[in-house]
């Protein structure tokens, strides 16, 4: 079936398109009665308002194109959540675009966006993002720019992120404080600025304190499958580990389902920390020691600044750093 219009309406009750039209944005000109039957007819035959045609006719688009890389991943969906909250509290909707980790999906959603000539566009880069010639485009084309989460810093516009370096740091020195000699740090590939920050809070941690920074204690790895893997391999070595520090929870995860199967006690000869605080960690045993993301806030952040720019405020670029904290719990001594 056609999408109900307003001529339809009009149609069904005998009236002009423009009175129907009136009627729908509660033009003061139209009377209560007519208003009541626009209304019940509008809901009758289940109208729902064309919002591409609506912008076209004000010249103001309420859309905001929301690029993702995963949606089922509980960090990105919080920062989501809070791109929603605000954007809704200002009137504007969001159109998700999901990559999932892909740069060629990641260029397709740009393109769109663009050509649907959205009001703003906030962008979580993939893994894969190398090339950032999409995303000046969208700059040049005079569209709103906001990075969430995973830093461009070559890139001129408005960044909101973790602060990364500080979180691993924090964690890391944890596990120092709390006996452990020999951390292995659990990485992701180091072509992404929010990996590098993370290894260079874990290698300035070690460094602060003395210790000896080994990269062979340094392993790309950042899936819980992939940890599965990997960890035996660490555990069994000739340098045995006494912690390891992941980029994320779900890598936590694979080492922790890995140290079970090896009969490796958890946190006494190995501790374990992840990076996120997703609702994975409260489900593993011993439950997971994290950095605490807070990506609701950064959602909400990323969207206000991207309503500031719509609104004319904030001239020059600027990259801003959402506090992280340290949740410990069983994993770690």
């Amino acid at each position: 079936m056609k999408p109900i219009t307003i001529k339809d309406i009009a149609c069904e009750l005998g009236i002009s398109v423009s009175t129907v039209s009136r009627a729908l944005q509660n033009h003061p000109d139209i009377s209560i009665r007519t208003k009541e039957l626009v209304q019940e007819c509008a809901k009758r035959l289940n109208y729902k308002p064309n919002l591409m045609a609506s912008n076209l006719r004000t010249c103001k688009n309420m859309t905001i194109g929301v690029v993702i890389p995963e949606l089922n991943h509980h960090f990105f969906s919080s920062v989501l959540d809070g791109i929603e909250q605000t954007a809704n509290e200002a009137g504007y909707h969001i159109l998700i675009c999901q990559t999932s980790e892909d740069f060629n999906k990641e260029v397709q959603a740009v393109h769109t966006l663009i050509g649907g000539r959205v009001a703003g566009v906030l962008v979580g880069v993939s893994k894969q993002t190398t090339n950032l010639n999409h995303l000046q485009e969208v700059i040049d084309n005079g569209i709103p720019l906001i990075l969430y989460d995973r830093p461009c810093p070559s890139l001129k516009c408005d960044q909101v992120v973790s602060d990364d370096y500080r979180g691993a740091y924090d964690a890391v020195e944890y596990l120092i404080q709390t006996g452990c000699q020999r951390i292995v740090c659990f990485t992701s590939s180091m072509q992404l600025e929010v990996s590098r920050r993370r290894y260079q809070g874990w290698r300035d941690a070690l460094q602060n304190y003395r210790m000896s920074v080994d990269d062979n204690l340094v392993v790309e790895c950042d899936t819980r499958l992939q940890a599965i893997i990997d960890t035996p391999h660490i555990i069994q070595s000739d340098h045995r580990p006494d912690a390891v520090f992941c980029v994320n929870d779900d890598c936590a995860a694979g080492v922790l389902h890995a140290a079970k199967i090896l009969g490796v006690k958890i946190p006494e000869e190995l501790a374990v920390c992840g990076f996120s605080d997703a609702p994975i960690c409260r489900a593993t045993m011993p439950m997971l020691t994290t950095v605490q993301q807070h990506g609701v806030e950064i959602g909400r952040h990323a969207m206000t600044r991207l309503l500031g720019r719509l609104n004319g405020n904030n001239k020059i670029p600027q990259t801003e750093m959402v506090p992280t904290d340290l949740i410990v719990r069983e994993t770690t001594k």
